[in-house]
């Protein structure tokens, strides 16, 4: 067997195949829909997935135990970049948030250059950071619109940060 029997080098292991979050990037759409951005600076992305749980109690139910549904489903993307004023992925963010405009958003992993999950989203949250003692950042809370798609199995979501439509770059 090779690696001597995995004795020490065991490359079948799952940690030897754990996704690195550095090479996980939030990336969103511009106005038309031609060019794919990564939000320039990025240093965290938290993807929340969250459904309501509905209770469905009655005085009769047997044994005094609540009982419980699935409700409606919702998700949340939380990202932190360096304030880049002057940069195309910050100014339409900013674009977006004061005309209101739903934007279409993309995850990817760039190392691997694999779609991860896309979906319409709302800006609910535009924040700038400038403290005296380090550089200025950004963060921005994205609420859904929908679902969040999961694109790992679509070969047609090709499209990664940089790429302009039509031009196969």
């Amino acid at each position: 067997m090779a690696f001597e029997n995995n004795l020490y080098c065991d490359f079948t292991d799952t940690t030897t195949n754990a996704v690195n979050g550095k090479d996980i990037i939030l990336a969103i759409f511009n106005s038309d829909g031609s060019k794919l951005l990564a939000i320039s600076g990025q240093q965290s992305l938290t993807l929340n997935l969250e459904k309501d749980v509905i209770e469905i109690d009655a005085k009769t139910t047997k044994g005094g135990w609540r009982t419980k549904l699935p409700g409606m489903k919702n998700w949340t993307i939380e990202n932190d970049a360096l304030y880049i004023p002057t940069d195309e992925s910050q100014k339409v963010l900013r674009s977006s948030f004061d005309n209101d405009e739903i934007i279409c958003i993309k995850v990817v992993n760039a190392k691997t250059e694999t779609p991860l999950f896309g979906g319409l989203a709302i800006i609910s949250e535009l924040s700038i950071e400038a403290p005296s003692d380090d550089v200025a950042t950004c963060s921005i809370t994205l609420e859904g619109s929908g679902a969040l798609v999961d694109l790992v199995e679509n070969e047609s979501a090709t499209m990664m940060p940089g790429d302009t439509e039509g031009t196969g770059v």
